[in-house]
């Protein structure tokens, strides 16, 4: 009975994330496609007057908006264990596209935005300092990987994937806070910028500790079942 019941729990939680990333995954796309007209006066880039002549500027933007929209998606393929049990070869395809991504394309494009954030000195260090991190958890996940070390590997994955989700969390914080608060415009640009990210990462963390300690209880289970025969 217990079995089934935990059976049926993976099962809720494998659709329940995988349908999360879906939409998010849409939500991107349809934030992105507008962009594909290459036109300076589109959304975003209607605030970046300053800066959006500059070729390099337009390089970083084009190629951020567009890898990130994939580097969301591959998070369907890299935290579902039963893709991970069925499909090891596609959760190995997924996770060398989301690093690849993310080390060469995402996080640095990411970067060179950061240093024209809007918001201001306080913004533009809190994007620097996501952008960073975000490249160094990735990285951290990719030597574990490759050392075997697959625990160490999880856990940076988590927080590399807390970090990519960020550009859901900014989005949604923005229009919560519109809808239901008065903020100095700037001033809440500011705010999301550092909660977007920073609240995820916490989050990351309390997922990274509540698996810990599930498994230290396996563990010691384990060994007084060994102990009693």
């Amino acid at each position: 009975m217990m079995g089934r019941v935990k059976k049926y729990i993976k099962l809720s939680t494998a659709i329940i994330w995988s349908s999360i990333i879906t939409v998010c995954s849409i939500l991107m796309i349809n934030i992105t496609i507008p962009y594909t007209s290459w036109e300076w006066d589109v959304d975003f880039l209607q605030t970046k007057f300053e800066v959006v002549h500059l070729l390099y500027y337009r390089m970083a933007f084009y190629i951020h908006i567009f890898t990130s929209c994939v580097v969301l998606f591959t998070g369907l393929f890299l935290f579902c264990n039963y893709i991970l049990r069925k499909w090891s070869k596609v959760h190995k395809l997924m996770g060398k596209t989301y690093v690849g991504l993310v080390l060469l394309f995402s996080a640095p494009s990411g970067l060179i935005m950061a240093f024209h954030a809007n918001g201001g000195m306080w913004a533009k260090l809190s994007f620097i300092l996501l952008t960073t991190f975000w490249w160094w958890f990735t990285y951290k996940g990719y030597t574990t990987a490759r050392a075997k070390e697959f625990s160490a590997h999880k856990k940076w994955m988590i927080r590399s994937y807390a970090l990519t989700f960020s550009a859901i969390t900014l989005r949604l914080s923005q229009m919560v806070l519109g809808i239901f608060f008065y903020l100095d415009p700037v001033f809440q640009y500011i705010l999301v910028s550092w909660t977007s990210w920073t609240v995820n990462l916490f989050v990351a963390e309390i997922i990274i500790k509540a698996q810990y300690f599930k498994h230290r209880s396996s563990r010691e289970r384990t060994q007084l079942t060994l102990i009693k025969n």
